[in-house]
């Protein structure tokens, strides 16, 4: 073997020691950053921006993958967890979903039903009525005389649900015409009398209007304050 093969030997001899090391480098470089980062987990974010107090389902979110280490612990890692859920607060698209995020929907009481009734956008209170709200319902109707009166038929009705904003056609008898409005369900927990007097509120009252009610003042409201009239008011 003259001097240029053993030279070109040790240059053979030398490439492979420096990518041994390389590699052993690279090797080193994982498993540090493995031991920092850890095995992942599949937790969940939102795929879309999910107004406050709607009910949650798998169509709003997606997977993702989280090092377990980095996750905090009100993550929710299971689907189940959501399962017939509300949203506490308005939730951006892209957000982590954690426990803090949802509540349980509210339930009916001994002795209470479901009534759902469609409210003008227009003269509900929109935006601010909420699951769990208290509200009192007004409705105006008019006699033979074509006299108008405000009653509240129900004071502190609990609000458990308010539904989308949909657009609606109603015909006005003293128009004789369809209007286009907007309107959203809103579904109240109520006693039977309550219930009725609101669904013959809903079906012969010109007018049915929602007044939120205020943390705290939840008392009923006195008798002589609970109808209306112009006439009675001059």
């Amino acid at each position: 073997m003259n001097s240029r093969q053993r030279r070109g030997v040790i240059l053979l001899l030398l490439s492979v020691l420096c990518a041994l090391g390389a590699f052993a480098g690279v090797l080193s470089v994982i498993s540090d950053v493995e031991s920092k980062v850890g095995p992942e987990v599949t937790a969940y974010r939102l795929a879309k921006n999910v107004p406050a107090y709607r009910t949650l389902d798998e169509s709003v979110v997606e997977k993702t993958a989280i090092p377990e280490r980095w996750l905090p612990d009100t993550a929710i890692t299971d689907l189940d967890d959501i399962d017939g859920k509300i949203a506490t607060n308005p939730l951006k698209k892209g957000s982590l979903l954690q426990s803090d995020m949802v509540t349980d929907q509210p339930e009916l009481r001994r002795g209470e039903q479901e009534i759902a009734i469609m409210i003008d956008a227009a003269t509900g209170v929109a935006g601010k009525i909420r699951p769990g709200s208290r509200v009192n319902i007004y409705a105006t109707f008019r006699d033979k005389e074509e006299n108008e009166v405000s009653k509240v038929i129900v004071d502190n009705a609990r609000v458990i649900d308010v539904g989308k904003l949909t657009s609606i056609s109603r015909e006005r008898e003293d128009e004789r015409v369809d209007r286009e409005s907007e309107a959203v369900p809103i579904t109240f927990a109520l006693g039977t009398l309550d219930a009725q007097r609101v669904a013959f509120a809903e079906s012969f009252a010109v007018n049915v209007r929602l007044a939120l009610v205020a943390p705290g003042g939840e008392a009923a409201i006195p008798e002589d304050e609970r109808t209306y009239t112009l006439t009675g008011d001059k």
